[in-house]
């Protein structure tokens, strides 16, 4: 539940978010902690282009379900700002991910590898089945809105009929081969003895990792805002403001 909370959150930041995510989860001697501390960091700070957009984003969205219409055509263009800057992310990063790359061992590099794949499946989880046809609502937005609101089935089984119908034929591959590509040629690269991230470069898979959540979050929302109770929708609105605060900290 926590990952996919966390996942679910993070919408511009990429393949760049899930490579900070994994470095997190590597087991570092202690002659590696400051090293990768700093290293994680100086990422961190290259994203805060992408973090203040997806933070307005947020604010677009809190607004409009606050008021129970979300404004789309204010979505949109915040959705399309957070795509420009994830696709800025690989070339600010590209230092740090050589120094990444420097720091760790054979070992770690591979275990770098297998927990990025891991946190892309659990990205695609948090993000992609909010349209599938089953009644357990076992991930992505809607999951948390059953929770967190305590929806009725019926406002659930709304929600998500609005939500396929919005969806429906246009693309929406959460397993786009552009970000397939990339976390092959990525961890092919990154495991080998010498790694130049500037051969790698992932702006077209952030482009779509970006928009593909981002967007289909918005639309969520569009949808969802409607069918929620007043009480329900002005918690919902707090949460999707607290969220933006937790995540430029």
């Amino acid at each position: 539940m926590e990952d996919a909370a966390e996942h679910r959150h993070h919408h511009g930041g990429g393949v760049t978010t899930l490579i900070a995510m994994s470095i997190r989860d590597l087991d570092l001697s202690a002659d590696q902690k400051d090293k990768i501390e700093k290293i994680r960091a100086d990422i961190k700070d290259k994203m805060a282009p992408v973090r203040a957009a997806d933070h307005d984003l947020s604010t677009v969205l809190a607004d409009g379900v606050a008021a129970g219409k979300v404004d789309k055509a204010k979505a949109d263009q915040a959705v399309d700002k957070v795509v420009a800057q994830a696709q800025k992310l690989h070339d600010a990063t590209v230092d740090a991910l050589g120094k990444l790359h420097d720091t760790l061992n054979t070992a770690q590099r591979t275990e770098l590898v297998e927990k990025l794949k891991g946190h892309f499946e659990k990205w695609k989880a948090a993000h992609g089945e909010d349209e599938a046809d089953e009644k357990e609502h076992k991930s992505g937005h809607l999951l948390a809105l059953v929770r967190d609101l305590n929806l009725s089935q019926d406002e659930a089984q709304k929600i998500k009929t609005a939500f396929q119908a919005q969806v429906k034929g246009k693309r929406q591959d959460h397993e786009h081969k552009d970000v397939l590509d990339h976390l092959q040629a990525f961890g092919a690269a990154f495991k080998a003895d010498k790694f130049d991230a500037k051969k790698v470069t992932s702006a077209a898979a952030d482009k779509h990792m970006a928009r593909f959540a981002a967007s289909r979050r918005a639309i969520f929302l569009e949808v969802a805002a409607p069918v929620l109770t007043p009480d329900q929708r002005t918690k919902l609105a707090e949460m999707i403001r607290t969220h933006a605060g937790e995540d430029e900290k």
